[in-house]
């Protein structure tokens, strides 16, 4: 079964598509352990397009979710210290910014911050 990713651009952003092209070589190098792309991506109309074919399942990765020697688990660790537990951040949606907090970034919910430019 073969997967078609698209990442679509709206308005403005199709003006830095090469953020785009960073964030799905990103995404590729990430699930290189479940499958691997089948051509390189392309820019077609308003969107990056890449098919995935998953790899045979004794092909893939056991934990493919391995950062720098460590195994990244998806399981919540046991607490070992007694401080209180933090509260879960909610997914989707930033907190809103307090009124006279200024933060050292120009976007206070800015996902390219991460991403290195090459020029």
């Amino acid at each position: 079964m073969k997967v078609k990713v698209t990442l679509k651009f709206r308005g403005r952003e199709m003006a830095h598509t090469e953020y785009g092209f960073q964030v799905v070589q990103k995404f590729l190098t990430d699930i290189a352990g479940y499958g691997h792309q089948d051509f390189e991506p392309k820019l077609i109309g308003r969107g990056i397009t890449v098919m995935i074919t998953p790899l045979p399942r004794n092909k893939r990765a056991k934990t493919p979710q391995v950062v720098e020697g460590e195994l990244v688990s998806a399981a919540p660790q046991p607490r070992t210290d007694n401080s209180p537990p933090t509260a879960p951040v909610p997914i989707g949606r930033s907190p809103r910014p307090q009124p006279g907090v200024t933060r050292p970034d120009s976007f206070f919910n800015n996902p390219f911050a991460q991403l290195e430019i090459s020029r």
